[in-house]
C-alpha cells in the first residue's frame, strides 16, 4: 500500500509544526522549495528561511554559521550536490566544528530516474559515513520520518537524512515504537535475515513471502540507521538465522552492504550476500528500469538469500 502524502509533505509539515515549539529550527534550501515542499516553511516563517541559490557549498558554510550561533539548521538539495557537492565544507564546518547541522539529501539512488547519472546519488551514504560523528539515516516511509524528527532535531550534532522525496510504499503505522540508531524487527524468520533500507524494506517483505513459498523463513530487518549502526541486532539475526542479505538503493562499496559486513566480519562471521549497485554510475529511466539493470529487485533478492542459506551447509 502506498503512503497517502508524499514524504517530503510529511517533512515539511512536521518541520513547521516543530518550529511553532522551538525558534532555533531554520530551513535553508538550494533553489529547489518546489521540489522539497519546503514553501510551507517560507510562508510559516520567512524570517527563518534562506533560499541560497543552487550554491550547496555556501549553504551549508551559511548553516554552519547559523548553527554556531544557537540555531538548529536544515539544509535541503538532492542528495549528490547535498554531500559530495559539498564534502569539505560538510567535514570541516559542520563535523570537525561539533555542530548540529541537518543535511536532508533528495532522490536517493534510482528514485533520481528522469534526472539521470549527473542526479543519481549511489555514493552519498558511503561518503557520509566515513565522517566522525555523522548519524546517516534512511527512513522507509513517511511514518517513520515523523516519528525520527523529534529525535534528529534533539541530537546535539551533525545528521544525514536520505529522504525520498514522493508517496512511498507503506510498511509502518501509528504504533511503530522508533528510536534512531535501533534496528526495527518487521518479520521474524529462522533459516536467513533480509536486512533493508528506505524503498528496499518493501521489497524485502515481498521476497520473504516469495521465499516462504519455496520453504525459506526469511526475517526482515529494516536498518534505517546506516551510523551508528545497530551491531547488536546484525549480532542476534546471525545467531538466529546464521544467513545475511543486506538491500540497499546504493552502491555495495561503502553502503549498508559494508556496514553490516565491517560488524558481521569482526564479531559474529555468517554467510552474506549485498543487494546494491555495483560500481557503476546512473542513468536515465524509470525505476521499474533501473531497479531491473542494478539487481535491485524482489528477484534479485529471493536469489541472493537462496545462495546464502546455500552457503550454511
Amino acid at each position: 500500500m502506498t503512503d497517502e502524502k508524499e514524504v517530503r509533505q510529511v517533512m515539511a509539515a512536521s518541520l513547521v509544526e516543530a518550529a511553532k515549539k522551538d525558534d532555533r529550527i531554520v530551513v535553508l534550501d538550494a533553489d529547489l522549495m518546489s521540489c522539497h515542499a519546503t514553501k510551507c516553511f517560507l510562508e510559516a516563517f520567512p524570517e527563518r528561511f534562506i533560499n541560497v541559490g543552487i550554491a550547496e557549498a555556501n549553504m551549508i558554510g551559511v548553516a554552519a554559521g547559523m548553527a554556531a550561533f544557537g540555531k538548529i539548521p536544515f539544509a535541503f538539495s538532492f542528495a549528490p550536490f547535498a554531500t559530495r557537492r559539498c564534502y569539505d565544507q560538510i567535514f570541516i564546518s559542520v563535523a570537525y566544528s561539533k555542530l548540529p547541522v541537518k543535511i536532508v539529501g533528495s532522490d536517493p539512488g534510482v528514485m533520481a530516474e528522469a534526472n539521470g547519472g549527473t542526479h543519481m546519488p549511489f555514493e552519498d551514504m558511503s561518503i557520509m559515513r566515513a565522517i566522525p560523528k555523522m548519524v546517516c539515516f534512511e527512513p522507509t516511509d513517511a511514518t517513520m520520518l515523523a516519528k525520527a524528527l523529534p529525535q534528529i532535531i534533539d541530537y546535539p550534532g551533525a545528521v544525514y537524512i536520505r529522504m525520498f522525496r514522493k508517496k512511498a510504499e507503506k510498511v509502518f503505522d501509528d504504533s511503530l515504537n522508533f528510536e534512531l540508531g535501533k534496528a526495527v524487527k518487521i518479520r521474524d524468520g529462522k533459516d536467513v535475515t533480509l536486512i533493508a533500507s528506505g524503498i528496499m524494506v518493501d521489497r524485502a517483505l515481498q521476497a520473504a513471502d516469495a521465499l516462504a513459498a519455496d520453504g525459506i523463513s526469511a526475517a526482515v530487518l529494516n536498518m534505517h540507521t546506516w551510523k551508528p549502526i545497530d551491531e547488536a541486532a546484525i549480532e542476534e539475526a546471525v545467531v538466529k538465522t546464521g544467513a545475511l542479505v543486506t538491500c540497499e538503493n546504493h552502491s555495495t562499496f561503502g553502503g549498508l552492504g559494508s556496514a553490516v559486513a565491517e560488524v558481521v566480519g569482526t564479531k559474529c562471521p555468517a554467510p552474506m550476500e549485498m543487494i546494491g549497485v555495483k560500481d557503476s554510475f546512473g542513468e536515465v529511466g524509470k525505476q521499474a528500469y533501473l531497479s531491473e539493470k542494478f539487481g535491485l529487485t524482489v528477484q534479485d533478492i529471493v536469489e541472493s538469500a537462496k545462495k546464502a542459506v546455500a552457503r550454511k551447509k
